[in-house]
């Protein structure tokens, strides 16, 4: 899951750099002195870095409404991927690994080889998430990890290897409640988030 942010104004301040830089220049050439001939290129490449830098810094550290609405639609495709994922049948994960931490991947393929080692295997029909809001985010250094309550809708059941059902039922439609928490390094290129707790 990518998140994006608005800036208009780092135009306003690249081309007022970029037009004092050809001011700078065109002095020079004019045969105006102004202690700067020659140093002009390398300090506009030192300052647009340090732009760059704190602009990359505040976008990182938002998380405003416009962030957070983009957030829960990815958050609402990961927590479907994953429950489907978990629940179907063939008892593995792959269709949402990369959006589990090795702590919650190890805990889901532990209990998917524990439902396999019985003879049981899960069928999963997802209606659909309800509702997905965000209860918390918080930064911890660079990590932004960020909770969130599902409500959704299913329909499930368990079948041991005659097909016969174990547990849930195979017509019946079940709201479910899970709290998740997403989390992500803000100074990392990737911006995919990860499953890193499961609340509820």
């Amino acid at each position: 899951m990518s998140m994006s942010y608005s800036f208009e104004y780092i135009d306003i301040i690249l081309l007022a750099m970029i037009a004092g830089f050809i001011f700078l220049r065109l002095r020079g050439i004019l045969g105006k002195r102004t202690g700067f001939e020659g140093k002009a290129p390398s300090q506009l490449k030192e300052v647009l870095k340090k732009v760059n830098q704190e602009q990359t810094k505040k976008i990182n550290e938002k998380f405003d409404d416009k962030a957070q609405n983009e957030f829960l639609k990815g958050a609402k495709i990961a927590y479907e991927t994953v429950i489907t994922d978990f629940s179907d049948n063939d008892n593995k994960i792959t269709t949402s690994r990369s959006l589990l931490n090795n702590e919650i991947y190890n805990q889901f393929n532990q209990a998917l080889k524990e439902r396999s080692s019985r003879g049981h295997y899960a069928e999963i029909t997802f209606i659909g998430v309800n509702s997905a809001t965000i209860k918390e985010h918080k930064k911890i250094g660079n990590i932004l990890n960020v909770t969130v309550d599902f409500i959704a809708e299913v329909i499930t059941c368990i079948r041991d290897k005659d097909k016969k059902i174990v547990s849930g039922d195979p017509e019946k439609i079940k709201k479910i409640y899970d709290t998740w928490v997403f989390s992500r390094d803000t100074t990392s290129p990737n911006p995919n988030w990860q499953l890193v707790n499961i609340l509820t």
